[in-house]
């Protein structure tokens, strides 16, 4: 058994009434489920955004836990972002929700 399987809110949005979720995601029967709310940001180029900040602090991360520079982690990412984008391994399934 998982002994976290949920991570904790961190205090500053919890603190922040204006926060919003907008992105969780979870490793379940050897896939991705994600829930998301896809329109948070009309232009499309926001979500890019965010998942360059998000590989940034993956990286830091990573290199508080292991020792890794960031700069390796980032390259690494980058070209399997790259490789999974052109070949997907798999499609995405599931619908939308409010």
């Amino acid at each position: 058994m998982i002994k976290d399987r949920e991570l904790a809110v961190p205090d500053e949005v919890a603190a922040d009434a204006n926060a919003v979720e907008f992105f969780r995601a979870w490793l379940s029967n050897g896939g991705l489920v994600c829930v998301l709310r896809p329109t948070h940001w009309k232009d499309p180029r926001a979500w890019g955004m965010f998942l360059a900040d998000a590989a940034r602090h993956i990286a830091n991360g990573i290199r508080d836990e292991v020792g890794t520079e960031p700069a390796a982690t980032i390259a690494g990412i980058r070209e399997m972002f790259n490789l999974e984008l052109d070949a997907p391994t798999d499609e995405p399934t599931g619908s939308f929700v409010e």
